[in-house]
């Protein structure tokens, strides 16, 4: 039998809007109600607005993070949410942020981290 540590939902957010995605406070709003809504227990957030243009951020959770960084010019933004056990949906939080970052398109995958095995053989270093 094989679990999983956690889930690692990758997301490309496209079709934003410029100002938005420049703003470092409705980002930074926007990422930790997404966290909230997901049911997570927020430990600290951090955002940098940088020059021209772009945000990146964190919000450090309980059960792991959810972490951006905007291309304001592209009305892209590349979005991680890791979540640890069950008791956080990391989809949850990317569908908040889909419609407050209000998303023309997204592209989402989810990886399970930390695959443990039941009964493992070796450990092997690379």
């Amino acid at each position: 039998m094989t679990n999983a540590l956690g889930r690692h939902v990758l997301a490309e957010v496209y079709g934003c809007d410029f100002n938005l995605l420049n703003d470092v406070h409705k980002v930074e709003e926007i990422m930790v109600n997404a966290a909230l809504e997901a049911g997570a227990e927020i430990r600290e957030f951090v955002f940098h607005k940088f020059s021209p243009q772009g945000v990146s951020g964190v919000v450090v959770i309980s059960e792991s993070h959810l972490a951006i960084h905007t291309w304001p010019e592209l009305g892209y933004a590349a979005i991680d949410v890791f979540t640890c056990g069950d008791k956080v949906n990391p989809w949850d939080a990317c569908q908040y942020m889909q419609k407050g970052f209000k998303a023309a398109h997204v592209t989402a995958q989810e990886v399970k981290r930390g695959l443990i095995h039941s009964a493992p053989k070796a450990a092997v270093n690379l």
